[in-house]
């Protein structure tokens, strides 16, 4: 199942769970992620479906070989090859759909339907405290992006009440994003990641108030590492009308 919305400006935004595809289990069914060790073919099989599902072509969508960092690139289509070890794609070409992977990481899809530019990051912990999303902010504003017209959603993921950690790894996120200091349900040091992403948006001008209501690690319906760790990745698109 996809959910997709489409902001009045322009801008769309797109959300994979984990149905509605070919994959055996554990990878059961829409597995996007090419890295995970499911069947290559389903994978295949699988982007072909959710881009059909939104009207998009599957050989013209933009994925990264994502790495918990912090590098950007700009992209004005797919690439020729293997994607880079980038967290962050900015294009400023209509209708060129980018996609971000996750199974518990925050998926961050902004756009400028004025300016034209559209960008995309993958945000877990790491790439929270390494400042993805201030990166991916500034490559925009270098395409004629501006902040304040920036309009964007973040997608599923583990939320702050689930994502326990050890104490001196929440003190350390914390040093550098306070907002993402958190506590679980069951009262542990816990980081709320979409928290620090929202408050690093707000600091660079970006107002971003639409948020998945989704827990990754809650929700049998969506793709979790943590929970299972051997498993599916999800996916989220962002793209504008041509």
């Amino acid at each position: 199942m996809i959910g997709q919305q489409h902001d009045d400006s322009g801008a769309h935004f797109a959300f994979t769970d984990r149905w509605g595809g070919v994959s055996a289990a554990p990878y059961d069914t829409l597995n996007l992620g090419g890295a995970v060790g499911d069947d290559p073919a389903a994978v295949r099989a699988n982007r072909s479906l959710a881009a059909g599902a939104l009207g998009l072509d599957p050989a013209a969508v933009v994925w990264m070989n994502q790495v918990h960092g912090r590098d950007v690139a700009v992209v004005d289509g797919p690439w020729d090859a293997e994607p880079p070890a980038v967290d962050a794609v900015v294009t400023t070409r209509r209708s060129l759909a980018l996609a971000v992977l996750t199974a518990d990481c925050a998926p961050v899809l902004l756009a400028d339907p004025y300016a034209g530019v559209a960008g995309a990051a993958h945000a877990g912990r790491p790439g929270l405290v390494a400042g993805v999303v201030p990166a991916l902010v500034a490559e925009m504003v270098r395409q004629g992006a501006e902040p304040a017209r920036i309009v964007g959603h973040l997608g599923p993921s583990v939320c702050g009440r689930c994502y326990e950690v050890p104490e001196a790894m929440r003190a350390e996120v914390a040093e550098d994003v306070p907002e993402a200091w958190s506590t679980t349900s069951w009262s542990t040091p816990a980081v709320d990641v979409t928290a620090g992403v929202r408050a690093q948006l707000a600091r660079l001008g970006v107002d971003i108030s639409v948020r998945s209501n989704v827990c990754t690690l809650e929700s049998a319906d969506h793709f979790s590492y943590r929970r299972e760790r051997t498993t599916g990745r999800l996916a989220s698109y962002v793209w504008l009308d041509g």
